[in-house]
């Protein structure tokens, strides 16, 4: 991660009444999020990894509820079927993002850890006083993708 660029973290936490697979399905085929998760816009294969899927690269545009977009490129570095998976972004974001599948009883406890610096200037230099803003913005980009998974399953996500 460069050193320039304000650091965010945050942790998102979905409660699925749904079987541990199709929710891990839904999550790993990111190239189907703009069918169901309607903040992302597009996303492009742009390296397939290895046999294993590590190292599979794909490009995003997310755009967030205030109208900006962001662009980043996802490098997945950690597939363990069906409970994680993570990667390291580059791009208007960098740093490192993961999900983390817990099953019990027919449900999906579902955490997501983004760890991120900025790399627009614009928002790095608006910072300071719309850092508020911005969580905002992550938080109603991670509902929306809440509700689109609900829409996508069939069933009740609590967030």
């Amino acid at each position: 991660m460069s050193g320039d660029g304000t650091p965010y973290s945050f942790v998102t936490r979905w409660h699925v009444d749904a079987p541990i697979d199709p929710v891990w399905d839904a999550l790993y085929h990111a190239e189907a999020y703009p069918e169901w998760w309607k903040a992302v816009l597009a996303v492009t294969k742009v390296d397939e990894g290895g046999p294993d899927g590590v190292g599979r690269t794909d490009r995003f545009v997310w755009k967030a509820p205030l109208g900006y977009r962001l662009r980043f490129e996802l490098r997945l570095t950690t597939i363990d079927r069906p409970n994680r998976l993570g990667g390291v972004a580059s791009g208007d974001l960098e740093g490192t993002g993961v999900w983390t599948l817990t099953s019990e009883e027919g449900t999906t406890d579902v955490r997501y850890e983004w760890n991120v610096r900025t790399s627009l200037t614009w928002m790095n230099a608006l910072a300071p006083v719309a850092r508020p803003v911005f969580k905002s913005s992550h938080d109603a980009v991670m509902r929306e993708g809440a509700t689109g998974l609900a829409r996508l399953l069939g069933v009740r996500v609590d967030h």
